[in-house]
């Protein structure tokens, strides 16, 4: 491979990762569903989908440029929303990104996306309790109290919630970029088999039921739009 093929590759690479952290900010910034002073929403399928295409420092990056942006448009949390968001994001797609880099097959993959739903959730617990109470200005015992009824739960559905979404678009968003040239192009061709079909169903239904969990117990409200 010759200098003039490594740097189109690299150049690929940094225009694959602007893109994936432009459409997550969209998508933050279109869709979102907040619950009480949390809020649900798919950016973080999209940067892991960056992780697995392109590793888990693209994912870092992608992690922490669209908290940041978020914090100075749209955001009324401040550092502390934008570290929160860093955190969590970056927990998630960082983890299921660099599991499927030393495992790139399916098991790899469920395996990636069940440790990025505890990791994350596990972190979002800790730092919770660390910087919920300077940005509410309450005692860490009432924000330990919330843990149960609303911490826990809404962090696990979140993370399940982008989980699914990540297992419904990777395959044909991988495949897309391999087409496009953005991805060296695989042996094994996208083929909607049987195992194709019931992941995204399975997939499917893991969407529904955590915006059910949303709406239904956790409260959550629906916005498209700032």
């Amino acid at each position: 491979m010759n200098t003039n093929e490594k740097f189109q590759i690299h150049l690929r690479r940094m225009v694959g990762v602007a893109i994936f952290t432009a459409l997550a900010y969209v998508v933050m910034l279109l869709i979102h569903f907040p619950v009480s002073f949390l809020t649900l929403d798919l950016k973080d399928a999209v940067i892991t989908l960056c992780g697995l295409c392109f590793g888990p420092i693209a994912a870092l990056f992608s992690s922490v440029t669209v908290a940041f942006f978020e914090m100075i448009t749209v955001s009324s949390t401040g550092v502390y929303g934008f570290v929160m968001n860093a955190l969590g994001t970056a927990a998630f797609s960082v983890t299921v990104s660099l599991i499927y880099r030393y495992k790139k097959n399916f098991f790899g993959a469920i395996f990636g996306l069940l440790s990025g739903i505890f990791t994350m959730t596990a972190v979002m617990m800790v730092f919770n309790l660390i910087v919920t109470p300077r940005y509410m200005h309450v005692e860490v015992a009432q924000v330990r109290s919330m843990i149960p009824t609303l911490l826990l739960p809404f962090n696990l559905v979140k993370a399940t919630f982008n989980a699914a979404a990540v297992l419904l678009l990777y395959k044909p968003v991988s495949a897309a970029l391999q087409k496009t040239g953005f991805l060296p192009r695989s042996s094994a061709a996208f083929k909607c088999d049987r195992r194709t079909i019931l992941v995204a169903v399975a997939a499917v239904l893991l969407m529904v039921v955590s915006l059910v969990l949303i709406f239904q117990v956790l409260g959550g409200t629906f916005k498209f739009g700032v």
